[in-house]
């Protein structure tokens, strides 16, 4: 985890450093033992950003542990960025969408490479979770799953299409409010019988059962059609909504030798556990929003659950390469188990020069 850390906040730092400064060189090291280089997902993400913003890479290939970047104004267009791995394509996405917010002209960019994969948002989370709440900063997007791909081939693509905004709002997102309802996907592709999907269902749904009793939960078991899923995967995902418009979700994905009532319970203990910090939002969104409370113009606020390892990294260094400033507060009256706490961030108001 704490190399999937490092990787993403270097990548993360090239976006930052696309707002603070233009025209300037900046060198980036990455401390890796031999085991751990930079994987091609990761150089994906560098590039895409490279091309959004007519930059210079110096140092981008694989296995390489220096980089430097120069970045130039940021463009809008079509751009494409393949892992041709199985790398996350919602990392390539966390990457990218900061930078096109602040584009010239409207963007539509291909993301190639697994939908699904460990280490990462799944795509239903993106578009389930991630996409309602972070559209709160005053923005929207499409995302069009043209096919789903697994580990360790990929093969999915997904087609992001945004349009630039002068500002981005900040967000309040610190009431929880009371579950209403809990949904979600069991879902299986290629050679696996749909009888796992109804199976994970099954053994997520009689796990929340012993928390919460008074809810019907829907989860629907799925198999995904053959010619928009490329390769063989299983997964699920469960929401929960409130009654404040807050989604908090649990995930699991399947495997060889995984059982699958394993892989439903997973996902439902992760969403329970969630659900008992009394924050507004999961460990999973947490960090996804902190580059947007650093960019939009005002105070944010946040309630959440323990400040995970990405949090804290994420803020670290949007507070070292932009103007922005977090504070993180515990919630001494909130009962003491549940450890909350508020994320306040003066954000820097990056202005879109281009409109």
């Amino acid at each position: 985890e704490s190399f999937q850390r490092c990787e993403a906040d270097c990548t993360q730092n090239v976006v930052h450093r696309v707002y603070s400064v233009k025209n300037s060189s900046f060198l980036f090291y990455l401390n890796y033992s031999n085991k751990w280089k930079r994987q091609p997902q990761h150089l994906s993400g560098l590039e895409i950003i490279r091309d959004l913003c007519e930059g210079k890479l110096e140092g981008g290939e694989i296995g390489s542990t220096e980089i430097t970047f120069t970045p130039g104004k940021i463009k809008g267009g079509t751009h494409i960025a393949d892992t041709k791995t199985a790398g996350s394509v919602c990392l390539l996405m966390q990457v990218a969408m900061p930078c096109v917010l602040f584009a010239a002209s409207p963007s539509e960019l291909h993301l190639k490479g697994g939908t699904n994969a460990e280490m990462a948002p799944q795509i239903d989370y993106t578009v389930m979770v991630f996409k309602p709440i972070v559209e709160k900063f005053n923005f929207t997007f499409n995302c069009d799953i043209k096919k789903r791909g697994y580990y360790p081939q990929g093969g999915g693509e997904v087609v992001v299409q945004m349009s630039p905004v002068k500002v981005l709002s900040p967000i309040n997102l610190t009431e929880r409010g009371t579950v209403t309802k809990i949904y979600g996907r069991a879902f299986v592709a290629g050679a696996l019988p749909i009888k796992l999907a109804k199976d994970m269902a099954a053994a997520a749904v009689r796990c929340i059962r012993k928390e919460i009793r008074d809810l019907y939960i829907n989860i629907q078991p799925v198999r995904e059609p053959d010619d928009q899923a490329f390769g063989t995967g299983s997964g699920i995902i469960v929401v929960a909504e409130t009654s404040t418009g807050c989604l908090l979700a649990g995930s699991s994905l399947g495997k060889r030798g995984k059982n699958s009532d394993k892989v439903g319970i997973e996902a439902a203990e992760i969403l329970l556990r969630n659900l008992k910090h009394g924050g507004t939002v999961d460990d999973s969104l947490q960090d996804q929003l902190i580059i947007f409370m650093a960019l939009a113009k005002g105070v944010s606020r946040v309630k959440s659950g323990p400040i995970t390892l990405h949090t804290q990294t994420a803020i670290h260094f949007a507070e070292q390469l932009t103007k922005a400033k977090f504070t993180v507060t515990k919630l001494e009256e909130e009962v003491p188990s549940k450890d909350t706490y508020i994320i306040e961030c003066q954000g820097m108001g990056m202005i879109n020069p281009n409109l």
